[in-house]
C-alpha cells in the first residue's frame, strides 16, 4: 500500500467513524432537526464539527509508535458501540460502563450474536487491518510536531468556524438537547470509561461506614421469617395484578398478597438499582461508592442479630452480601435446578433445614435471574411457554414486538410460579414462626416500545418501563400487621428509598437509621 502521514490516517479513520459509526447519533439528531430546508445545513455541520473534533483528539494522543494502535482500538471501540446503539437503543454511559463491568460470562453470552461479529468485522476489523498494512510515513520529530501542531490548531479553530453560522442551533443543542451528546461514537462512550475508572481509582480506598449499631428487637413470642425475593427486570405493566390483559400471576392472585402497583425504581440497571434498593440513601443521594462504603439494612439487620442468607441466581449481590453470608446458585454445584440454565426455583431446595436448623429471626434474599434479557425465551422452562409466537434469539431486532412480549411474559408466568412455590415453602412454618415474603424487581425493561429495548437509560430520559417495577408482599397468617390497612396505601407511590426502613420494620427493628414515615408498612398509623 501507499505510504501515508499519520495526519493523513487520523483524518480518514475520523471521517469514517463519522460516516458509518454514528447512525444512532445521527438518527437521534434527526428526530429534534429533521433534515430539511431550515435544519439540513445545520445538521450536515453537525457531521463536520464531529470530524473535526474526533480529529483533534486524535492528533494529541497520536504519536508515531502508538499512532496505529490508537487508530485501531477507536475503530474496533466505535464498531462494537456502534452495534450496540443501534440494536438495543442505548446510550454507554458510566452507569452502563459499571453494569458492563459487573456483567458475568453468562449474562454476556445472552449478548452475542453473529450480527455483532458482522458489525465488527465490517466497521472495525477490515478497516483495522488496512490501518495496519498501511506504511507510516515518519519525517523526524520536529516536522511530526510541527505537523500534529498544524493538525490539532487547525482542526480546533475550523470547529468554531464551522459552527459560527449556526450558533443559535447549537447554544439549542448544548442546552437544550444534552442527551443527544451522549449518542456521540466512540467519544462519550471514552470519556464515561473514563470518569468510571477515576471514580474507582480515587474513591476505593474509602473506609467503610458503619450504619444502625444501636439496633435491637425487642422481645416477642415468635421469631419471624421473611424472605425478600429481588427480582430481575420486571415492569409492573406486564402483571395481570395491575391490569394487564394476560395472565402473568394466576398462582399470586390465589393468594392474599398485597400488590404495590406504583413502586418505582432507585435506577435503570442492576448495577445501580440492587445497592441502592438496601442502602439507607436514598436515590438523589445515593452513588456507587457511597454504597459500596456504607453499611446497608442487611448490615443494621445483622447488628440487631437477625441472621443474614444471600442466594444468588443473577451474577452477584452488587457489593450488598459483602459482609453477609452468601451463597452462588448459578451453578450446578449448589443449584440442582440446572437444565442448561440454573433456574430460580433452585434457590429455594435446602432452605427448610436452613430455616429448621436457626432459632434466630431470619431473613433470606433471594436474587433472581427473573426475566433477564435479551434472551428471554432461556428464562424459563418449556413447559411455561404458554403465549407464542415466541422470540427465540438475542436478536431482538429480528422479532415483532408480539413475540417479544410473549417471551417476556412467559418469563413472568415462571417468577409467578417460583413465588408461588417461595410462599407454599413458608406455609409450613405459619404455626410456630411469623413468616412473610417480600418481592420486588430491581428496574423494568423496554420491549421495543419506542426502538428501546433492554435497559440501562438515564433516569431523567428512561421511559415508565424501566422504571416502574413489580412489586408485592406475602404476609403469614398471624404475622402482626394489618393487611387490610397495608392494602388501602399500597396503590400509592413508593419507591425503592422505602425498603430499607420497611424491612427493618418488618423484624420491629428499633434504631435511629428506621423512619416510620418511610415504611410502607406502618406509616399508614401515623
Amino acid at each position: 500500500m501507499k505510504p501515508r502521514t499519520s495526519a493523513s490516517l487520523i483524518i480518514g479513520v475520523s471521517l469514517f467513524i463519522v460516516l458509518f459509526s454514528n447512525v444512532s447519533f445521527f438518527k437521534h439528531v434527526l428526530e429534534v432537526y429533521p433534515f430539511d430546508s431550515t435544519y439540513a445545513p445545520f445538521v450536515i455541520s453537525q457531521g463536520v464539527v464531529f470530524c473535526l473534533f474526533l480529529t483533534f483528539i486524535l492528533s494529541l494522543l497520536s504519536w508515531r509508535y502508538v499512532t496505529k494502535p490508537i487508530l485501531i482500538v477507536m475503530l474496533m471501540t466505535a464498531a462494537t458501540v456502534n452495534y450496540f446503539m443501534q440494536t438495543y437503543n442505548i446510550i454507554i454511559d458510566t452507569t452502563m460502563i459499571e453494569n458492563t463491568v459487573q456483567t458475568d460470562i453468562n449474562e454476556a453470552s445472552d449478548l452475542m450474536s453473529w450480527k455483532l461479529f458482522g458489525y465488527v468485522l465490517l466497521f472495525g476489523v477490515l478497516p483495522s487491518y488496512i490501518i495496519y498494512k498501511t506504511p507510516l510515513v515518519y519525517r523526524g520529530f520536529r516536522k511530526e510536531l510541527f505537523s500534529k501542531l498544524k493538525l490539532g490548531a487547525g482542526s480546533f479553530v475550523l470547529i468554531f468556524v464551522v459552527m459560527l453560522p449556526f450558533s443559535k442551533h447549537y447554544t439549542s443543542f448544548f442546552r437544550e438537547h444534552k442527551i443527544l451528546r451522549s449518542y456521540s461514537n466512540p467519544t462519550y462512550g471514552l470519556y464515561s470509561l473514563g470518569s468510571y475508572v477515576k471514580e474507582q481509582v480515587t474513591e476505593r480506598d474509602m473506609p467503610l461506614i458503619q450504619t444502625g449499631l444501636d439496633a435491637k428487637i425487642g422481645k416477642r413470642e415468635k421469631r419471624k421469617v421473611v424472605i425478600m425475593v429481588v427480582g430481575e427486570a420486571a415492569r409492573a405493566d406486564h402483571l395481570s395484578l395491575n391490569g394487564y390483559q394476560r395472565e402473568t400471576n394466576p398462582r399470586m392472585k390465589q393468594e392474599n398478597i398485597i400488590n404495590f402497583s406504583n413502586m418505582y425504581s432507585c435506577g435503570t440497571t442492576t448495577a445501580v438499582s440492587v445497592p441502592c434498593m438496601f442502602s439507607v440513601y436514598d436515590r438523589d443521594d445515593y452513588d456507587t461508592q457511597k454504597g459500596l462504603h456504607t453499611e446497608n439494612v442487611l448490615d443494621v439487620l445483622s447488628h440487631a442479630g437477625v441472621e443474614v442468607l444471600w442466594r444468588d441466581n443473577n451474577s452477584d449481590s452488587k457489593g450488598v452480601a459483602d459482609r453477609v453470608q452468601y451463597e452462588y446458585y448459578k451453578t450446578p454445584e449448589n443449584n440442582t435446578m440446572c437444565e442448561g440454565e440454573c433456574r430460580d426455583v433452585g434457590m429455594l431446595v435446602g432452605l427448610d433445614r436452613v430455616i429448621e436448623e436457626s432459632s434466630k429471626d431470619m431473613v433470606i434474599v433471594l436474587h433472581q435471574m427473573g426475566n433477564h434479557g435479551p434472551a428471554y425465551y432461556k428464562r424459563y422452562p418449556k413447559e411455561f411457554e404458554r403465549f407464542t409466537p415466541t422470540c427465540q434469539t438475542n436478536q431482538l431486532e429480528e422479532c415483532s414486538q408480539e413475540e417479544i412480549a410473549n417471551a417476556y411474559d412467559n418469563a413472568l408466568l415462571y417468577t409467578d410460579y417460583f413465588l408461588s412455590q417461595t410462599i407454599g415453602l413458608l406455609k409450613k412454618y405459619e404455626d410456630t414462626v411469623d413468616t412473610a415474603m417480600f418481592y420486588m424487581a430491581d428496574h423494568g425493561e423496554s420491549l421495543g416500545e419506542g426502538g428501546f429495548y433492554l435497559h440501562g437509560l438515564p433516569y431523567f430520559i428512561a421511559p415508565d418501563a424501566q422504571k416502574n417495577v413489580a412489586s408485592l408482599l406475602w404476609l403469614g397468617k398471624d404475622f402482626p400487621l394489618d393487611k387490610e390497612e397495608i392494602r388501602k396505601t399500597a396503590s400509592n407511590e413508593f419507591s425503592q428509598d422505602n425498603l430499607f426502613s420497611t424491612l427493618l420494620g418488618l423484624f420491629d427493628v428499633e434504631s435511629e437509621v428506621y423512619d416510620k414515615k418511610m415504611d410502607m408498612l406502618k406509616f399508614t398509623n401515623l
